[in-house]
């Protein structure tokens, strides 16, 4: 019966392939949507994944996100020093500037200031120069990415540009700088060039203000209780301490909650799974109507309504997998096209996981009509004219 069933489905190659196409459109768009807004959403807190030696972060407790920078006296470093439990505290600033371009343009950019002794927070991966380079003279490193799109230099005599290198200059906020390296970080919700200096230097490049300590940075005494250890810091400094993956549920709560980016791509999906339900749904009904003889038949000869129903389940299903893998295929080529572009794009098995089931609805959903036909169905329907 189930070789019946799928010479059943594709005798009818036009319902077939409109089946198919309904299935793969459906998987494609929610595929394809949920793994943008998972980039996207990753890259609010990649700059906090990028220094992953910290494992408190120390900060204003109005901060809401990582890049809602509230700064703080200098004197709370030494507070945070103090507080038993700490093995080392270290000041971090992190700030918007303006660099100017060799044609006089400007671009902003994200600025972290290290600890100028242990430059603790550093680019997690050098690609030129070494991460102790910026201990020279108006040194500065800046991501591979921003130096090859929106820091690029223009070539004399031509409208092509070059990636900025080592040994070019440009300037902060009107000040020198000089890039002694080149680091690969995670691209940022801002998509800005991020620029690596010394503290001190970050802080002359910033304009003057009476607070520019941005966060503290923390790393616990080996056995240390971390959530223990955060409520004595906010309870002797003052300040608010966060572990790095508080911090990071801190700004994904403040983007899911505070913007329209959830709702934006869960509509997105939503009419993916809509639109691919009616699609199947409408091709399949109308398949089973132009097959109501055959089940007649078949009920005639003496197959049950269990027997059916097994039939255009596995009808169902078969266009679901074929679907499925045709939509998911075409979302990750997308994904691998778009993967040196500024798009946000992230698949995880999960996802893949979360698709298929939505898949396996569509599929019960557009077979329920068809079975609930074939189920009241007369077997004496074969036999009229």
């Amino acid at each position: 019966m189930n070789i019946v069933a799928f010479k059943m489905l594709v005798g009818d190659r036009a319902k077939y392939f409109g089946i198919i196409m309904g299935l793969t459109f459906a998987s494609l768009l929610i595929t394809q949507q949920a793994a943008i807004f998972i980039g996207l959403m990753e890259r609010t807190y990649n700059a906090i994944n990028d220094i992953g030696l910290p494992d408190i972060w120390v900060m204003d407790p109005k901060v809401q996100f990582i890049d809602d920078v509230k700064p703080v006296q200098d004197t709370k470093l030494l507070a945070v020093r103090g507080v038993q439990g700490v093995e080392w505290a270290m000041p971090l600033y992190k700030g918007l500037l303006k660099a100017r371009l060799d044609n006089g343009n400007f671009q902003t950019c994200i600025i972290l200031g290290l600890d100028d002794t242990t430059l603790v927070g550093g680019p997690p991966k050098m690609l030129d120069g070494k991460l102790a380079d910026l201990r020279r003279a108006d040194s500065i490193i800046v991501d591979s990415n921003g130096a090859a799109t929106k820091l690029a230099r223009d070539i004399p005599g031509s409208k092509k540009t070059r990636p900025l290198q080592v040994g070019d200059v440009m300037e902060v906020n009107d000040h020198r700088a000089t890039v002694v390296g080149i680091c690969e970080v995670a691209r940022t919700f801002q998509s800005q060039p991020v620029v690596y200096t010394t503290y001190s230097r970050a802080t002359t490049f910033a304009p003057h203000e009476r607070r520019l300590l941005s966060f503290v940075l923390v790393k616990a005494k080996p056995g240390t209780d971390l959530p223990a250890l955060c409520k004595t810091i906010e309870a002797k400094t003052g300040l608010a301490a966060y572990t790095q993956a508080g911090f990071i549920k801190l700004t994904y709560d403040y983007y899911f909650q505070h913007t329209g980016i959830p709702i934006n791509f869960f509509i997105a999906i939503a009419l993916g799974f809509v639109v691919g339900t009616a699609i199947a749904g409408q091709t399949f009904y109308n398949f089973t109507l132009d097959n109501l003889r055959h089940f007649g038949a078949l009920k005639a000869m003496g197959a049950s309504n269990a027997m059916l129903l097994r039939m255009i389940l596995l009808q169902s299903m078969l266009v679901g997998i074929i679907g499925y893998g045709i939509g998911v295929g075409l979302a990750s080529t997308f994904g691998l096209l778009s993967s040196k572009t500024e798009l946000a794009f992230k698949m995880p098995w999960q996802l893949l996981a979360g698709t298929g089931a939505a898949v396996v609805v569509i599929c019960m959903l557009s077979a329920l009509l068809s079975i609930i036909k074939v189920m009241r169905l007369e077997p004496a329907i074969v036999f009229k004219g």
